[in-house]
This record gives structure tokens, sequence and C-alpha cells, in this order.
């Protein structure tokens, strides 16, 4: 029987292969993000590129403020240039991550998003923090 999902066919494993291995270079999750963070040296910075009132109510513990729209290069300065930068939004219904990424990309930086945003975190049952002076940019 044929529907929208069986109309067309899945693509050759090779070429799922390379898809879906791809998709790692371009993002990671909030469990891998957590997990990242409970240690003493993440290896990346956390950038909440949402506005400063989203993240005053509620944000990652341990991210910074950078909404993606401020995201340039003497932003970035203080950091080294092949620091890791992994940024996010409200959730999978907001675009503001692939803003803020393609932001950094274009500054010759490299990025990811974490996948799910702020109800990602939330859904995988992580707590979020309140803004605190020392953690805005």
């Amino acid at each position: 029987m044929a529907n929208a999902v069986t109309d067309i066919p899945a693509a050759p494993s090779e070429s799922a292969i390379a898809h879906f291995e791809a998709e790692f270079a371009f993002e990671t999750d909030c469990w891998d993000t957590h997990a990242a963070l409970a240690q003493d040296e993440p290896g990346f910075v956390l950038l909440d590129v949402r506005s400063p009132d989203s993240f005053a109510s509620g944000h990652v513990p341990g991210a910074v403020n950078l909404p993606h729209g401020k995201i340039i290069a003497s932003r970035l300065a203080q950091w080294p240039a092949d620091t890791l930068f992994v940024t996010y939004c409200a959730g999978p219904h907001c675009n503001g991550a692939a803003r803020g990424a393609l932001r950094i990309a274009r500054l010759g930086r490299p990025v990811k998003i974490m996948a799910g945003g702020v109800t990602g975190w939330l859904d995988e049952g992580f707590a979020l923090t309140p803004a605190q002076s020392s953690e805005e940019m």
C-alpha cells in the first residue's frame, strides 16, 4: 500500500551512513551536553543565543548569554580561535541556534548546535538556572 512514507524509497545504506555520520559534526544533544558539562573541562563554550530576558528566566547551567544577532568577532575574541561553541535556543520550534551557529561559522570558528534547546533540556529532566551577572556577555 502506497503512502507518503513509502512513496519515496529510503536512501541506499552508503548514503544513509554518510548523512547520519555528518549530522554529528553539526549537532549534539542535551544528554551529551549535560554529561560533558559535568566534567572539569567540557571542551566547548555553551552559548544561549536567546534574548537576555529569556536567559534570565532560566538557562542551562554554565551557559553564556550571547544573542545570535550580537555574535561578532570581537565578542568571541576572549576565547582561542579553536574553541568549539555549542549554541542553543528555546527548542526545536526556534531557529535561533542555527542563526547563531551560522554567524559563528562565518567567523571561521568551530560550532555545533545543541538539538532540542531548552525544551529538550527540560524533557531530559535537567534543571535550568536563573541568570547571574557573571554569565552574561
